[in-house]
């Protein structure tokens, strides 16, 4: 015997909510991940070409629900500058995500707490390349310095 499935997949237009009977457990599946891959939130990467630990960070991105666009520039050091990232907060690449630069290796849940605090800054950075920060250790060790910059200045961000 099969059972009906219902799934409730948001909002359609005049606030009509869109429904969807699905007789198999298996059909959800694909549906779940059109409504995952919808609320996806898009980032785009800059990075140095061939870049492992960007390669590895940009899949760390995509497994905690962001959407994740990685385009090879041997000048990202340059576009990380004109973005506003202090020269000696440049990390291993540059990302924009919500309106803000996002400099280095920042863990996912930082990024989280950026786009939903929405700060009056330019964006937040994690210099270098420590190893203990996503795309370079396999799990987080020890505590990672975000910084925030911006017209204010530099600040200590968040400790994690």
């Amino acid at each position: 015997m099969k059972k009906i499935l219902a799934l409730t997949l948001g909002v359609a237009g005049a606030g009509a909510a869109a429904a969807y009977l699905v007789t198999d457990r298996d059909a959800l599946s694909p549906l779940m991940a059109s409504a995952a891959a919808q609320e996806a939130k898009p980032v785009t990467i800059w990075r140095a070409p061939g870049c492992g630990c960007c390669d590895a960070y940009a899949e760390y991105l995509r497994n905690n629900g962001f959407k994740v666009e990685v385009i090879d520039d041997r000048d990202f050091e340059d576009r990380s500058v004109e973005a506003g990232v202090p020269d000696r907060g440049i990390g291993c690449h540059l990302a924009m995500i919500g309106g803000y630069a996002v400099s280095g290796l920042v863990p996912s849940e930082v990024i989280e707490r950026l786009l939903k605090e929405r700060p009056e800054i330019t964006g937040i950075t994690l210099p270098g390349m420590p190893a203990n920060a996503p795309g370079m250790a396999s799990e987080k060790s020890g505590t990672l310095r975000i910084y925030s910059f911006g017209p204010d200045g530099v600040a200590v961000y968040s400790d994690e």
